[in-house]
């Protein structure tokens, strides 16, 4: 008997996930298309729908007597609605009506040349719908013309044309105008946009004084209005709008892009604080006589933040209300010049207050931008001390706290001396203990952890006074300083100007080891001696210089001072110095803008 070989092969696994995989691309794309085939049947659907709904208002404008072609309480009068919800087959319909007067050129304009004392020639009537029940994105807009049956006679009404631009004086299309007159009875509203050259014309209104309110918005933005007079605001800047007979009456407004703030408080090493509340305004007034802000926000800085929303451009000024802390500086400098759709950070910072204090802020003359490295000097009989801009501070003027302070909290008070330094001298001035008629040789004493409150760059040790008595040598006061990114640190490696353990830092040498560098917390040693013991060194102040993100730019601060008059000397290399007089009364602010050469 003859075998024959019969080939039983199937399908693989791997055959058939392709097979299934290239039925489902199929699948899914005839899915798709067939989806979108009834997407766009059912838009088109409520398209003709909608443009059949809006025919139909049309047709109603159209059949109506001319006189009757407006809208109720608006301008024309009439008896249209500009606003209904229609519903045809289960869709709801938000059908807006608008009813101009419209000028034509034909026969002159009003104002014009030659003046058109009738300029209401003719009615433009416009009708938008939008489904608010089927994700429709862009309404359906239809119009016509009405024209009267005979020629329009004389009119003693008037006009009033307005006009809408950004902050940069660009026209504003399409914002929204709602007006109110309050001469008639009842009140005429007007809702209309601005057309492409962002004006709106109302035409043949009637006469009014001081009675079309007047308010501007669009989207996004923030809105511009006419203001009432009232016991707050009895001198408004833009009141109410007149109507004049056969006159045109032009006002403006502006809008843009709403902006956003976000304010935080720091103290003066850069770590947050729970600051104080104030009020925030704009220099933009809507009344004078008094000062009247359009915006005057109140807030409070108890979290170490405030976030300010929807902003118009302006140039913003802070008050605070505080007897807590004082204003001793801000990033970017103060006044915050706002512009559209941005959104500023403002970083605040505090000292503790004092009856007295000022701030100083150094500009370049040309470009009002801050200025560092601007050297201030300020005096007068009882009183010398010279700041530099765009530095922070560290200093200790006072040791009558004594020993035993690991973190810098107490001012007066430091880690450990040697036993031989005096602290007792008024006002907490450090020299030399004294021994009978003769003082100790030599001491030397080590400062507290102050915390800078983020890694710095070290600049300068300077201190006072410079000058010594001579009989205590040349070198009666010399500086260590160590730094560390460690707070609790065990021990300190001291060094001087070289980085090494035997050089120091003096009167005369006095730019930090950059290899300091980088580190947020830091100590100082200071040594005193003498070479005659019937004199000691006397030390009055340290200052420690860096800088750091959290520097405010062009700027310095001084609290504790007494009140009175000072002498001010500003200069800065390539500048002309700037010499004055400051009055020192309460918390005071100064503004000194310096030219170049």
């Amino acid at each position: 008997m003859e075998r024959k070989n019969i080939n039983q092969s199937g399908f693989t696994l791997i055959e058939l996930t392709v097979a299934i995989s290239i039925f489902l691309i199929f699948a899914v794309g005839i899915y798709s298309t067939i989806s979108m085939v009834f997407k766009i049947v059912y838009q088109s659907r409520m398209r003709i729908l909608e443009t059949t709904l809006l025919s139909e208002q049309l047709e109603i404008a159209r059949n109506l007597p001319y006189d009757s072609v407006g809208l109720t309480n608006g301008i024309p009068i009439g008896v249209l609605q500009h606003s209904q919800t229609i519903n045809r087959d289960g869709a709801n319909f938000s059908v807006i009506t608008s009813v101009r007067n419209i000028d034509d050129p034909f026969d002159g304009t009003l104002g014009g040349v030659p003046n058109d004392t009738a300029p209401a020639d003719y009615k433009l009537v416009e009708v938008s719908g939008i489904c608010t029940n089927c994700s429709q994105q862009e309404p359906v807009i239809l119009s016509t013309i009405i024209a009267p049956k005979n020629l329009e006679g004389a009119s003693q009404n008037g006009a009033l044309f307005i006009h809408v631009f950004d902050s940069n004086g660009i026209a504003v299309p399409q914002a929204n105008v709602h007006i109110v007159n309050t001469a008639a009875n009842p009140d005429v509203i007007i809702d209309d946009v601005t057309d492409n050259n962002g004006m709106l014309q109302i035409v043949d209104a009637p006469t009014g004084t001081l009675s079309y309110n007047i308010t501007v918005s669009k989207s996004g933005n923030n809105s511009d209005y006419t203001v009432t007079s009232s016991a707050q605001n009895p001198n408004p800047l833009k009141p109410p709008a007149n109507v004049v007979s056969q006159s045109i009456t032009e006002i403006s407004f502006s809008i843009d892009d709403v902006s956003a703030m976000n304010v935080s408080s720091l103290n003066s090493v850069c770590s947050s604080l729970a600051g104080p509340s104030g009020s925030l305004y704009g220099e933009k007034l809507i009344g004078a006589n008094p000062s009247v802000y359009k915006t005057n926000q109140s807030f409070s800085l108890a979290s170490g933040n405030y976030n300010f929303s929807n902003l118009e451009w302006d140039t913003y000024h802070f008050k605070m209300a505080s007897t807590t802390y004082d204003v001793a500086g801000a990033i970017p400098m103060l006044p915050i010049k706002l512009n559209p759709g941005a959104t500023q950070n403002v970083s605040l910072i505090f000292k503790a207050h004092t009856a007295n204090s000022l701030l100083v802020k150094v500009k370049d003359a040309g470009t009002g931008l801050p200025l560092s490295n601007a050297t201030v000097h300020l005096y007068n009989g009882s009183f010398d001390d010279t700041l530099q801009s765009d530095l922070g501070y560290s200093r200790q003027t006072d040791w009558s706290g004594g020993s035993g302070q690991t973190n810098f909290l107490d001012e007066t008070k430091y880690f450990a001396d040697s036993g031989t330094l005096d602290n007792t001298i008024s006002p907490g001035d450090l020299r030399l203990k004294k021994v009978g008629s003769y003082y100790l040789a030599s001491g030397n004493l080590e400062s507290a952890t102050f915390d800078l409150g983020s890694s710095v760059t070290l600049r300068n040790i300077i201190f006072e006074p410079i000058s010594q008595a001579v009989q205590v040598g040349s070198s009666s006061i010399l500086f260590q300083l160590a730094a560390t990114n460690t707070p609790n640190a065990v021990s300190w490696i001291y060094s001087g100007p070289d980085g090494s353990a035997s050089t120091y830092y003096s009167a005369t040498n006095t730019i930090i080891f950059a290899g300091l560098a980088g580190n947020r917390y830091l100590r100082y040693k200071v040594f005193l001696s003498t070479l005659d013991t019937r004199y000691s060194p006397q030390l009055s102040e340290v200052n420690i210089t860096y800088t750091n993100n959290c520097v405010p730019p062009g700027q310095v601060f001084w609290s504790g001072l007494s009140g009175g008059t000072y002498n001010l000397d500003v200069s800065r290399a390539g500048y002309a110095t700037n010499s004055g007089t400051a009055t020192v009364s309460g918390n005071g602010e100064l503004e000194i803008n310096l030219s170049s050469l």
